[in-house]
This record gives C-alpha cells, sequence and structure tokens, in this order.
C-alpha cells in the first residue's frame, strides 16, 4: 500500500509544489504490497535514498517530465523499467466579485477543472447557494481577504467587483503577488485611467502589462455569459501555451499534468481493501485521454476515474481483476485504430499502453 506516499504528494500539491512519483517496474523488491514508489520535488526527495541505479539519465527524464508535464518511461542500464509521472497543483480559479459576471465564470471554471474560489464583501453575493459549484465562497472585505488566499504559479485571478475603487484596491494588491494570470473587467476607457494612477503609485509599466485589461478575449461579447466565456478562454489559452513559448511562434500547446482529484483522494486512504491502479503511460495518435490518467479498479466492482469508457475500459477492468491480490503488475495494450475503433463506433483512433497494478 502506498497511501503515505500519495498523501505526501497531496500535501505538495495544496501547497502549489509540482512533484513527481517514480514507480519501479519489475522491481527484485517488489511483493505484495505492489510496486515500490518514491516521491520527489524539486526541492527534495521522500521515502527511502533513490536505488544506486537511479542514474543520470533517469535523473534527466525527471527534469524533463517537471518541466513539460508529460509522463515518462524508461528503462535503467540494469533492466528496469521506470515509470516517471508528474504532478502539477490543481489550478484556482479566484473570482474577485460575486455579480453577473462571476456566477457563469464559476461554472464554466469547475467544468474545465479549476477549484474555484468566489470572494465578495456582501453576504447577498457570498453564498453556497449562489455558487453551489464553487470550493470556497468567502465573504470578506476586499482588502482583508489577500492574507487567507494561498495563492501561487498556479492560481488565476480574475478581478470583477461591482465598484471601480474595489477593482482597484484588488489589483494593487494582485500586483504585489505571484500569480499565473490576472485579469480585470473594464472599459478601455477607465482601465487607462487605472494604469495611470498606477504609475502616480509607483508600480512599474512591466508589473501593469502582466495584468490581463480588458479580460477575456475579444469576441464582441455582450451577456455575462458571453464575457465569462471570453474570460474562461484566454484563461486556458494562458494556461496551455506559455508566455514564452507564444512569443517564440511556439503553438503547441503544453501538456499540463492534470490530477485527478477523487482518484487521488482514494489513494490517500489507508484501506485494505484490494485494488488496482490503471495509469495510462504512453498513447500515440488520437485517444480519449492522455497519459498519465488514473483509473481505480476494486475486486467487487467499483471504479473511480476513467481511461475512456467503452469496450475497451470494459476489458481493461476484466484485465485488472486478474491481477487484484497477486501483488503483480502489467502493461495492458489498447488499440484503438482501424476495425477496433469501427466497432467501437469512435472517431478516434489511436493506441495506448497502460500499466496495470495491484495495490
Amino acid at each position: 500500500m502506498h497511501s503515505n506516499i500519495y498523501r505526501k504528494l497531496k500535501d505538495e500539491l495544496d501547497h502549489g509544489s509540482k512533484a513527481v512519483v517514480l514507480t519501479w517496474i519489475n522491481h527484485p523488491s517488489m511483493d505484495a504490497s505492489g510496486l515500490p514508489k518514491s516521491l520527489l520535488t524539486q526541492e527534495k526527495l521522500f521515502a527511502d535514498p533513490l536505488p544506486e541505479y537511479f542514474d543520470v539519465r533517469a535523473s534527466e527524464r525527471v527534469n524533463s517530465s517537471f518541466d513539460t508535464g508529460c509522463p515518462q518511461l524508461c528503462q535503467s542500464d540494469v533492466g528496469y523499467d521506470l515509470l516517471i509521472e508528474p504532478y502539477y497543483p490543481v489550478p484556482q480559479l479566484i473570482i474577485l466579485g460575486g455579480g453577473a459576471v462571476a456566477k457563469p465564470l464559476s461554472e464554466l471554471g469547475a467544468k474545465v477543472g479549476f477549484t474555484v474560489t468566489v470572494i465578495d464583501d456582501k453576504p447577498m453575493y457570498a453564498n453556497k447557494d449562489r455558487f453551489p459549484e464553487a470550493e470556497n465562497v468567502i465573504c470578506a472585505d476586499f482588502s482583508d481577504c489577500f492574507e487567507g488566499l494561498a495563492l501561487n504559479g498556479h492560481s488565476f485571478v480574475v478581478i470583477v467587483t461591482r465598484e471601480h475603487r474595489h477593482d482597484l484596491e484588488c489589483l494593487r494588491q494582485i500586483l504585489n503577488r505571484k500569480t499565473a494570470y490576472a485579469g480585470m473587467i473594464g472599459s478601455k476607457e477607465s482601465l487607462n485611467r487605472v494604469k495611470e494612477q498606477l504609475l502616480k503609485e509607483g508600480f512599474s509599466g512591466e508589473q501593469i502589462d502582466q495584468v490581463h485589461m480588458p479580460v477575456g478575449l475579444d469576441i464582441g461579447a455582450d451577456s455575462p455569459e458571453e464575457i465569462a466565456v471570453s474570460i474562461i478562454a484566454e484563461i486556458i489559452g494562458c494556461r496551455r501555451f506559455s508566455k514564452a513559448k507564444q512569443m517564440a511562434g511556439e503553438a503547441e500547446p503544453f501538456h499540463y499534468a492534470q490530477t485527478d482529484k477523487m482518484v487521488l483522494d482514494e489513494l490517500c486512504r489507508q484501506t485494505e481493501e484490494p485494488k488496482a491502479i490503471a495509469t495510462i503511460i504512453e498513447t500515440q495518435g488520437s485517444v480519449p485521454r492522455k497519459a498519465g490518467t488514473k483509473m481505480l479498479i476494486w475486486s467487487y466492482g467499483m471504479t473511480v476515474g476513467s481511461i475512456g469508457g467503452g469496450y475497451a475500459e470494459g476489458e481493461l477492468i476484466n484485465t485488472a481483476w486478474q491481477i487484484i491480490g497477486t501483488g503483480k503488475s502489467l502493461i495492458y495494450e489498447i488499440d484503438l485504430t482501424g476495425q477496433a475503433a469501427e466497432e467501437e463506433g469512435m472517431v478516434c483512433g489511436g493506441t495506448m499502453k497502460i500499466l496495470i497494478e495491484d495495490c
């Protein structure tokens, strides 16, 4: 059982740190407790020291996974396969203001994978009935709410308060904090006045230029719902494409390592229930889910997570049932090309390699 490793992983992610989990496949120390695992962040190592066959090449692949967000499967010089799985903190969408735009923006943010926090200074706007999908709804003065926010390089902040003075008050504080994205609503005329005021107060032009003003893509949005769509689209673009790559003319999206919260929560539970972990470790072509996706399968039929559904997932579950309780693992291949995809009624056509391990 590796619940301790995953609890430490969750703790690191909650504190805004990237991490990788190393899984040693075909390792001689594998026993009924499952495949040996280690946890690394860019600053520290958990569990036992890395074995001697963690060579320079493996270290380079770990660094590459940190940078790219892509899982990697490599073979050591002594023949053991090493799965390197990067994990990034779940991105936060922090909405300052609970008015007309905030409501559809909160809904969209939650649907595309953000942990949503909504803040307003009036109870009629800051309540769970208005924002049921939000992880946190905070009623607080805008000047007092920032100390309680754990802002980091995975925080996306949108300022949509009901008054210009509140917007400016929020922006002053955001400019001195690290975020992945900051945007503020307003007309071009009012935002120009904001920029002039901030320059007078000593903020640099470079700081101010980091803020998306006006917030959202220019799609001619008019209604609150359309404005929310323009904002979330801009945020997704900033999340998937780094500014440096955009400036360099590189259009390839960044593989932002995904973390399924329900799967991770289950992995953190200390339980004796026999189950298997299925992890997509490699993909080619068009497939429903990407490398790094996890699914848990219990012996009595319960599952959490998905590798894409359909017949292929059913076959995977049947194979996992044969692994549960054995202490073994295997790499299972799914072919979604040609006739297999046609029989499934799928438009995708690719292959997936999936590590199934007893835990």
